[in-house]
């Protein structure tokens, strides 16, 4: 039978883009319902579901950014040291009275500025003797004093809707005077592995078969990205039970996710369950490792079916996975950073296809970074993950790259 070369369903058919195939399905991916408040300290990692504005400004009230001598920048001699005497001592916490004119008020760090004072000479600058201060010339209007609302003003924007909180959003959110904050529910995500071939983890290997490494893999990286991981175990390679599974699983759960089977041998059955219980929106993406994805809906949950081999279930975790289920989640997308680096190696590839190559660096003659490739291509290798520092992409319409080619790096300890 001939190939249909138009069809991106068929074994020889069209590759479909990356960025193609996470337009296409964003839309049926629908974000979930569903929020709660929780207080700062166990907000980490959890997606903002509405924007946190400021309560009052921050700082709320002018104060010195050094200990030093708080004055009126009109009292200063225009030529020359100026002379005052110390009116006052003023700590922080402390409440601020007007500041007297013609006189300077010795202040510490973090202390509001009195009211008619705009500048502060640093002690170290100083010299006092008594009740007077000696302050030097050339110091500008308004030095080492921070207005209120420096840093934010009361009604900013702290923290944008979809973000993925961080501890340093947390800070502000806290010093902008609130204890709580609104998050998205975590994503439910149900995780199976299928095949035949596979032992669980710890029991003896029969013959043919295989320890399963890839639950532990996306459990684990699902874990890192916030998601609450069902771990349901392994199904079998069998046609009359798959779409059962998957259904149960669509009922309580905001994702399905597999690997393996969504190949095209006669062994691979997930494209079939699924079709079986809903519909398939792509398969066979233009990415290697990690060809045989598939994106669909099964009794109106989102599912993707991810490969088989481990090196192909890290890639398209991260760069297909990841963003739907940022979409999910509501969370703001934001794409792993890479970094330029020099390639150290020769490599061909085909057109149309984005590829990541493992790669450690190396420090060359001149002290810049090298990337040298990992010996072995397989996507089945899995100490290319654990002997490498991260990966290489060459994009789509790379046919290959020569030694001090500029690539861009993606290194595995900052993806996660």
């Amino acid at each position: 039978m001939a190939q249909l070369t138009d069809d991106c369903f068929a074994f020889g058919g069209k590759l479909m883009r990356v960025e193609e195939a996470l337009a296409s399905i964003a839309e049926p991916f629908p974000v979930i319902a569903g929020t709660e408040s929780v207080p700062l300290g166990l907000a980490d990692g959890r997606i903002a579901a509405e924007d946190v504005f400021a309560a009052h400004d921050l700082p709320p009230f002018a104060n010195t950014a050094v200990d030093g001598y708080a004055v009126r920048f009109s009292d200063l001699a225009t030529v020359g040291d100026t002379v005052l005497p110390v009116a006052g001592r003023l700590a922080a916490g402390a409440a601020a009275d007007a500041m007297p004119e013609g006189a300077a008020i010795r202040i510490f760090t973090g202390a509001p500025m009195p009211p008619g004072a705009d500048t502060v000479f640093m002690q170290e600058d100083v010299s006092r003797e008594g009740d007077r201060v000696t302050l030097p010339a050339g110091l500008k209007r308004g030095a080492n004093a921070r207005p209120a609302g420096e840093d934010l003003g009361r009604g900013s924007l702290a923290i944008p809707a979809g973000r993925r909180l961080r501890p340093q959003d947390l800070a502000l959110a806290a010093a902008t005077g609130h204890a709580r904050i609104t998050v998205r529910r975590r994503l439910r995500v149900a995780l199976f592995s299928t095949g035949n071939e596979l032992n669980e983890p710890g029991v003896p290997l029969r013959p043919g078969a295989i320890h399963d490494s890839n639950r532990v893999l996306l459990a684990t990286l699902l874990t890192r990205l916030g998601v609450a991981v069902d771990d349901l175990g392994i199904l079998r390679d069998d046609p009359a039970t798959l779409p059962a599974h998957l259904a149960e699983a669509a009922r309580d759960h905001d994702l399905i996710l597999t690997s393996g089977g969504v190949s095209t041998g006669e062994e691979d059955h997930v494209k079939a369950a699924v079709e079986a219980q809903g519909r398939l929106m792509l398969w066979r993406l233009a990415i290697k490792p990690g060809r045989p994805v598939a994106a669909g809906l099964v009794a109106g949950t989102p599912f993707i079916g991810l490969p088989g081999n481990p090196v192909a279930v890290y890639v398209t975790l991260l760069f297909v996975v990841r963003p739907l289920l940022a979409r999910l989640g509501g969370a703001l997308y934001e794409p792993p950073l890479s970094w330029p680096v020099r390639a150290g190696f020769a490599y061909r590839k085909k057109t149309g296809r984005r590829e990541f190559v493992r790669v450690s660096l190396f420090r060359d003659a001149g002290g810049g970074l090298e990337a040298r490739k990992f010996s072995r291509d397989g996507a089945g290798v899995l100490t290319s993950l654990t002997e490498s520092d991260g990966l290489v992409e060459l994009p789509d319409d790379t046919t290959g790259i020569a030694p001090g080619d500029t690539l861009a790096y993606y290194p595995h300890a900052l993806l996660w």
